[in-house]
């Protein structure tokens, strides 16, 4: 019998001491890099007090929201008996994670800018090394502390957990550990909404007035807004890609997990292998990344195409050895149909590949799409607009049909090549969204370089370094725009697969659930069926979850409309914030004499202060919609309506994150395009056409588009942490 005595089990938790430690050293390593000159260190010191007063005070806002929902959901456990009463420590432990991981990247993040400037003042490499070094402290924090929550978890409860069916016991361990996923979606949708309107409304501000109006560079010290733009780099793309991507990670683990323990139920001994195959093979990912973390370095020389090889080299040598690794795992643990699961995890590896390249091409510069966009901008804005949104939508094809083929195949080579099989199936699915995330430790590095190069540039551009030192940089920065799109790209598509296993488990929930109320069988038709032993399809029946019920359809409709109406309410957040920095930046060029000249300092707090209280104010709402939604439809509507719900809004909520990521990302990058002196180049009329183009880009790729992610695996969880008081509560 396996359990937590058996050595596989261990390699869990030390895995994520050593991701731990890695992140550790890799950040002391930092700290011993000289932060430049004066000017520089004081810069950074600017951007690093902004960031930390704003994260201190968006956890205050989401303390309150964690104390208040932990009230209620105790209030449902031990008061009204229709949920978990392990649910309420969860829960804040899924919430305290992923604030940590978040605040552990940014601040590492805070402190590597003007170090990697200043490494870039010796050479290309050098720049790399730090910036890399430093993203990765990020890509191992997250993976660190996810994967020791989820060990700690799992021992407490195999503890704890009194049940004398150890299958039956397996299911509530799995199921409940699911449930602190809630946490980290709850804390990951708030960083991410809040961190991304602080970012747009300084960047959409600082461009507006400053390279348009006022025709001054990028991150020019004379610009009131750029510290807060480089502030809003760190709390919103690294602070909220950390908690956005912990959640996925996690709730990609404990899904699949969840997933193994019900489609093993009459086999214990096979059930245990299936709930820790997942653990494992992350585990075994964490270990390779950071080999792949070592293997990234360039030559002086380096062009673009050199620096992104460099790069790919390290994620590549990491996917390379979980494909061999996995399966060496799945053959040990002698798992049914191991060789099926093993293509089921090549498939997610190749999945989450090919959604990456596809973001690449439809965002880089180097290819057709944005050199169009950057065509259009010398006819104006409104033609910049008009073709980046159409390339946004044509962009929605191709990673809607790969995640198609990934689904099936995965789902196809679990269940034995056929579809009778459901709980095999679903499983493969939840385990090739681990093999997608297995190596996340490397390509959240990736991602988290990308704004350390752009804050990078902005140390260098504001202190004023040498041509040469500029140049360096800004080869830095434009590689971390396409690892930036690349992963945006990654995580819609990982969300996917791991919402389609979230999908699934919500029934294994809503099991527990009926159990837990006393409703130990269930009448189908003619049948009785031991609610225990029901499978997905009984449920799927004995609540009429078909398209011909009006319950599922108004369910989905719903689901779509939460999808479109979250991002209405995100863009005109980012809107009205804009807004008032572009009115604060005005009044400072206008009253304080002095500021175009050089001969006066900007107040640069007070354009913090507008982003932040921007932020705060603006993220409650959407945020707690995304919470509120799935307790009222199920409530009204029941479990038909919940379903119908989660469905709608995967299948919208995915096609428009991947239209605003990559629109917003052609604009970004043919704005770029034109700024290396293609169409007139920079100060041109095409130029500023495109900064327009750019403005608008800026909430889609970095707001809207990212949150829907988490919203969309968010629907989910508080779904599964509420499927008791669905059960018990429905209206329908």
């Amino acid at each position: 019998m396996l359990g937590v005595q058996n050595p596989f089990f261990w390699i869990v938790p030390a895995a994520s001491i050593l991701a731990l430690v890695f992140a550790w050293i890799f950040f002391k390593q930092l700290m011993k890099h000289s932060e430049g000159t004066v000017r520089m260190a004081e810069i950074a010191r600017h951007v690093r007090k902004g960031a930390m007063a704003y994260l201190k005070q968006q956890y205050k806002i989401v303390i309150i929201v964690f104390v208040v929902l932990t009230i209620i959901f105790a209030l449902m456990a031990y008061v009204l008996k229709v949920q978990n009463p392990w649910v309420p420590f969860a829960f804040l432990t899924g919430g305290f994670f992923s604030g940590l991981a978040g605040f552990f990247g940014m601040k590492t993040a805070t402190y590597a800018s003007a170090r990697t400037a200043n490494a870039c003042r010796s050479s290309l490499n050098k720049g790399l090394q730090v910036a890399f070094r430093s993203g990765a402290v990020m890509g191992l924090v997250v993976v660190g502390l996810a994967l020791l929550d989820i060990s700690v978890w799992y021992i407490i409860l195999n503890a704890f957990v009194k049940d004398g069916d150890p299958a039956h016991k397996m299911m509530i361990i799995t199921t409940t550990m699911l449930t602190f996923g809630m946490g980290a979606s709850t804390q990951a949708l708030f960083a991410r909404v809040g961190g991304g309107i602080y970012t747009k409304a300084a960047d959409v501000g600082a461009d507006l007035v400053g390279k348009v109006e006022a025709g001054i560079p990028e991150d020019d010290p004379r610009n009131p807004a750029t510290i807060a733009d480089n502030v809003g780099d760190n709390v919103g793309d690294v602070a909220g890609m950390g908690a956005d991507l912990y959640e996925s990670y996690a709730g990609s683990i404990l899904a699949t997990a969840a997933l193994g323990a019900a489609a093993f139920m009459h086999n214990f001994d096979m059930q245990v292998k299936a709930v820790f195959a997942p653990m494992i093979i992350a585990a075994l990912g964490t270990l390779l990344s950071i080999i792949g973390i070592y293997a990234v370095r360039t030559k002086e020389s380096a062009t673009q195409k050199n620096l992104l090889g460099a790069l790919g080299r390290g994620v590549n040598l990491s996917s390379l050895l979980i494909l061999v690794l996995s399966y060496v795992v799945l053959r040990l643990l002698q798992l049914d149909n191991y060789t099926g699961l093993w293509i089921s995890i090549v498939v997610g590896l190749l999945t989450g590949w090919l959604i990456g390249k596809e973001t690449e091409y439809f965002t880089s510069a180097a290819y057709k799409p944005t050199q169009d966009i950057a065509g259009n901008a010398e006819t104006g804005p409104a033609t910049v607009i008009i073709n980046g949104i159409g390339t946004g939508m044509m962009s929605t094809a191709f990673p809607v049909l790969t995640i198609v083929v990934g689904t099936i195949l995965a789902y196809l080579a679990a269940s034995g090549w056929n579809f009778a099989n459901m709980s095999m199936g679903l499983y493969g699915i939840g385990i090739a969204a681990v093999g997608m995330l297995s190596t996340l430790g490397i390509t959240l590095a990736t991602d988290a370089y990308g704004p350390i190069a752009d804050n990078a540039g902005g140390n260098a551009e504001m202190s004023g370094l040498g041509k040469e030192v500029r140049e360096r940089t800004d080869a830095l920065d434009s590689l971390g725009n396409t690892t930036a799109a690349t992963g945006k790209g990654f995580a819609i598509g990982s969300a996917a697969l791991t919402a389609l296993a979230l999908l699934a488990s919500y029934i294994e929930e809503l099991k527990i659930g009926l159990i837990r109320l006393g409703e130990m069988s269930m009448s189908i038709g003619s049948r009785v069926v031991q609610t225990s032993a029901a499978t997905l399809t009984d449920f799927m029946e004995y609540y009429d979850v078909t398209l011909m019920n009006p319950k599922v359809l108004v369910g989905m409709f719903t689901g779509a409309m939460m999808a479109f109406l979250f991002c209405g309410l995100t863009m005109k957040a980012v809107g009205r914030a804009a807004a008032s920095m572009v009115d604060e930046v005005r009044r400072q060029f206008r009253e304080i004499k002095g500021i175009l000249t050089g001969e006066a300092q900007p107040d640069y707090e007070r354009c913090v202060a507008i982003s932040t209280k921007g932020a705060q104010h603006e993220m409650m709402l959407p945020s707690l919609l995304a919470i509120i939604a799935p307790v009222a439809v199920g409530i009204i509507f029941g479990v038909p309506g919940v379903m119908g719900l989660l469905t709608g809004g995967l299948s919208a909520g995915f096609v428009l994150a991947v239209f605003m990521a990559n629109a917003g990302g052609s604009w970004d990058n043919a704005k770029k395009y034109i700024e290396t002196g293609a169409h007139g180049g920079k100060g041109s009329e095409a130029h500023k056409a495109a900064v327009v183009g750019d403005t608008v880009g800026d909430p889609f790729k970095d707001t809207s588009g990212p949150s829907l992610n988490i919203l969309i695996k968010l629907m989910t969880m508080v779904a599964i942490v509420m499927a008791g008081m669905t059960a018990a509560w429905s209206l329908m």
